[in-house]
């Protein structure tokens, strides 16, 4: 994706041009499922989350301030909408509940296991980091924690996913 063709979708977007708009989506779609598969683990409620964020986004498109963040804030809103879904108690599946996901993903079995095996807190940094290619800075902004934190949690979550190729192997 070229920086320029996607500030152009995004100003068309703000105008409310819907092929626009519906376009960056479509561009975005496969990061918001895997992010939103990393917290949530389940094929519904990630369906939901995805279908709340493309709502609040078309609704509140012309609060972007800066469209250079437009990824970062798609996300934002993304993880809200995740995390919602598991206060308001919609059903997250357990670990041996966890269904394939349905949509194209390049992950490997063995290493989506090894993700489910990780707490949030680091399933989340890691996905963010090494699928998405967020920054650690963007990281910290995304999840408002310190760029400290999120360091420690990414260091953390390797060490574990280290410890758990060890256990299988």
């Amino acid at each position: 994706m070229q920086k320029r063709d996607i500030n152009e979708l995004i100003v068309r977007a703000k105008r409310r041009d819907k092929d626009a708009f519906t376009e960056l989506i479509n561009r975005h779609m496969q990061d918001m499922y895997k992010v939103a598969l990393a917290i949530l683990m389940n094929d519904e409620d990630v369906a939901d989350a995805i279908q709340e964020t493309i709502l609040n986004c078309w609704e509140k498109i012309d609060t972007l301030r800066f469209n250079k963040y437009f990824k970062t804030w798609l996300t934002k809103i993304l993880m809200n909408n995740c995390y919602d879904i598991i206060r308001n108690g919609q059903n997250q599946a357990e670990i041996h509940e966890w269904d394939e996901p349905t949509y194209e993903d390049d992950c490997n079995l063995e290493l989506k296991e090894a993700l489910s095996k990780l707490e949030e807190k680091y399933r989340v940094i890691i996905v963010l980091f090494y699928w998405q290619g967020y920054s650690i800075d963007e990281i910290s902004k995304v999840l408002e924690l310190p760029a400290n934190t999120v360091k420690t949690r990414l260091k953390r979550g390797r060490e574990r996913l280290a410890r758990y190729y060890e256990i299988v192997e």
